[in-house]
C-alpha cells in the first residue's frame, strides 16, 4: 500500500511538472523554481513552494490555481491584477493573497529583476497553474 501511494504521488507530481511547461513557454522572461512540495493533514491537499524571478517587463499571463497562493515579494516592484479588482503594486517585502480559482496575472514594471516566493494551499492532482484566456 506504501509503494502504490509513493508511485502515485511521484506520477502526480511529474504530471504538475509537466502541465506546467506549457504555461511557462508562454512567459519568456520569467524563472520558475519549485522549491518543495508536502502533503497536508488535510485529505487530498498539499502545499507547494516556487520561487518566481520576473525580468524586468516581463510578467505571467492570467491564471488561475486549485487552491490559495500566498505571495512574499523578495525583490523588486511587481503589479498583481485580480479580476474584478484594481491593481496592486507590490514592492520587496510586501505579501499578497489570492484566493483559490480566481483569476490573476503578475508583472515587473521595475526596471530591475524581481522575485517573488509563492507558497500555494491546493488541491492535489489539479495543475498548479491554468492558463486563461
Amino acid at each position: 500500500m506504501k509503494t502504490t501511494r509513493i508511485i502515485a504521488s511521484t506520477v502526480l507530481a511529474l504530471a504538475g511538472a509537466l502541465v506546467l511547461q506549457p504555461a511557462q513557454a508562454q512567459q519568456t522572461g520569467t524563472h520558475r523554481t519549485e522549491l518543495q512540495r508536502h502533503d497536508l493533514s488535510i485529505p487530498g491537499w498539499e502545499t507547494v513552494q516556487v520561487r518566481v524571478d520576473f525580468d524586468p517587463g516581463k510578467g505571467v499571463p492570467n491564471h488561475t490555481h486549485p487552491g490559495e497562493e500566498i505571495v512574499y515579494v523578495l525583490a523588486g516592484t511587481l503589479e498583481y491584477r485580480l479580476e474584478g479588482k484594481p491593481p496592486v503594486t507590490l514592492k520587496a517585502g510586501d505579501v499578497f493573497f489570492v484566493p483559490k480559482g480566481v483569476v490573476h496575472s503578475a508583472k515587473n514594471i521595475g526596471s530591475d529583476n524581481a522575485s517573488e516566493l509563492s507558497t500555494y494551499v491546493v488541491e492535489k492532482g489539479k495543475p498548479l497553474v491554468q492558463v486563461v484566456k
